[in-house]
């Protein structure tokens, strides 16, 4: 992630490409990341361009990890990987995506049974299929998409306060309590995560997804808590609303939370769509 030489110094690159669907789309991306005022650095990101069934596919990805590094780059190395080769993936791709979050999860749990220390990490992902673009969300990062100069959330976070999620919670035995913030057994602050094996079946790896034709959306931002806890929906998109480069754009949101006091890892994806 972070350079080993330099480990304070902003992470960033991207790529231009093009999807071919009912028209050609072509779309600019770019990443950065940031270890920022924590002692070590969680956050992973992908960005992934692939051929599958003879179709060309965009994968972007942010993961958020807690207690370690452990599971945030599990996910980085094999979700999309999953997701590419469930047999479905073209033909039933929101079920494909449902089923491929759940085998992610199981596997890593399987590999965990020697660790002692628990570790999970969100998930926040965009997959570019033809003209359609579905998000895929985990945990409380964020996509949210710019159309017709408008921030629209395209994933909703996914806290152990939200209504139906600590219904959720409670129906499967489980709790949440105040400490410092709403957290599932008193322990994790979002309440839907990838590992966090002694919190099942309360914390799930179960996405909710969303989807949307590209046409009519300039561009998306994939991020980490570390952006959203300073920066609203609205102020990330006006602040990028005007740079063309994806990899400008996403630089310039990570500078901007830091200097509104993000205390987190902040990591980031923006996916700039010519729909000319």
């Amino acid at each position: 992630m972070i350079s080993n030489r330099d480990p304070d110094a902003i992470f960033s690159g991207g790529g231009i490409s093009f999807l071919n669907g009912s028209r050609t789309a072509k779309f600019n991306y770019g990443y950065s990341s940031f270890k920022g005022k924590r002692a070590s650095m969680e956050d992973f990101y992908e960005t992934r361009i692939s051929e599958v069934d003879g179709q060309m596919v965009a994968f972007f990805g942010v993961f958020d990890g807690h207690g370690g590094v452990r599971t945030a780059e599990y996910l980085k190395n094999n979700l999309f990987k999953n997701l590419s080769s469930h047999p479905d993936f073209i033909r039933d791709t929101k079920t494909a995506i449902v089923e491929a979050f759940r085998q992610t999860d199981a596997d890593y749990l399987h590999e965990e049974k020697a660790h002692q220390k628990d570790a999970g990490s969100t998930a926040s992902t965009a997959v570019l299929l033809g003209d359609r673009l579905l998000v895929a969300n985990v945990g409380d990062s964020r996509v949210v998409a710019c159309r017709a100069g408008s921030a629209i959330p395209l994933s909703i976070d996914h806290k152990p306060d939200r209504s139906d999620e600590r219904q959720r919670i409670e129906e499967a035995g489980g709790f949440i309590l105040w400490a410092g913030t709403w957290r599932v057994g008193g322990v994790l602050a979002v309440s839907r995560a990838f590992g966090d094996k002694l919190l099942k079946p309360y914390v799930v790896a179960e996405p909710e997804i969303q989807e949307e034709e590209i046409g009519g959306v300039e561009f998306i931002i994939v991020a980490s808590d570390g952006l959203w806890n300073v920066l609203s929906n609205k102020d990330a998109v006006a602040l990028v609303q005007g740079i063309a480069d994806a990899e400008a754009a996403a630089r310039k949101l990570i500078q901007e939370a830091y200097a509104r006091g993000s205390l987190d890892n902040i990591t980031c994806v923006v996916v700039r769509f010519d729909n000319s």
